[in-house]
């Protein structure tokens, strides 16, 4: 089996990078589930009901969030209704959504994902690590494949939950920070790891959000108006080939796909 998993999309710019070139990556790379972070996608904060459909419509299996999951309250009911979009896992008991599924890909195969949030320079949050393990215990039926989307600021942190996952899941793919790494690799056990996937939205941008909006908060150090930037997107994200039998990484790919690249 092969997936993808979308990097951090920024708002309207990033929706239409997904929306103009999702369909052609799954043709041009025969992929049979596709993830995508969208955490960012309603104006650089949080997801709406309105743009969680519109993912879904480009062709997103399931949608992962991070961070500024609540930054839009009027999506609450839907997040807590709507099974393909997932919250942090480790969000104390009791909150609302849900923090991992078992989904069908287009081949047939079953795919576990899981949305995990860091601890390092985040919102103190139950331990991802202790997490991880009480979800691998409640996978009673046995999926094909097993996804992580480990939403973390610190590299350390990312790499010490992919080794510790390490035979245990299919990939660990470390989301939030919005650029892209070059450490992709498949870990000694079988899992494939990438710290961090990057975003996808405007390239010439502060994280997809206006360069100078990004610099007067730098200089200042006041609270303004934060909006995503406008011009030419990129597509990042990763490919994974998944073992079916063994549910452990065949291989692991980066793409960076600039919006007016043709396929």
């Amino acid at each position: 089996m092969r997936l993808l998993l979308v990097g951090d999309i920024v708002g309207n710019p990033g929706r239409r990078a997904v929306g103009e070139m999702l369909e052609a990556l799954r043709s041009r790379y025969d992929l049979q589930f596709v993830i995508v972070n969208g955490e960012n996608s309603a104006g650089g904060f949080g997801i709406t009901k309105t743009v969680a459909k519109a993912l879904f419509d480009a062709g997103a299996d399931v949608i992962t969030l991070g961070n500024h999951a609540w930054a839009k309250r009027d999506s609450w009911d839907y997040i807590a209704n709507e099974p393909r979009i997932l919250r942090p896992a480790n969000y104390p008991h009791g909150v609302i959504g849900r923090g991992w599924g078992v989904f069908d890909a287009a081949d047939g195969s079953r795919v576990a994902v899981v949305n995990l949030l860091g601890r390092i320079f985040m919102n103190a949050l139950d331990c991802p690590f202790r997490a991880s393990d009480s979800i691998l215990a409640e996978l009673s039926e046995q999926p094909h494949a097993v996804v992580i989307d480990f939403h973390a600021e610190a590299t350390s942190e990312k790499i010490a939950l992919g080794y510790y996952l390490d035979g245990r899941t299919s990939a660990v793919i470390g989301t939030h920070t919005h650029i892209q790494t070059s450490d992709e690799r498949v870990l000694p056990g079988g899992t494939a790891y990438l710290t961090d996937v990057g975003m996808t939205g405007v390239v010439e941008s502060v994280l997809g959000l206006d360069p100078q909006e990004a610099i007067k908060r730098f200089l200042t150090q006041m609270p303004g108006k934060i909006k995503p930037a406008e011009g030419d997107t990129t597509l990042q994200g990763v490919i994974i080939d998944i073992d079916c039998d063994t549910r452990r990484a065949r291989g692991i790919q980066r793409i960076s796909v600039r919006c007016v690249d043709e396929f």
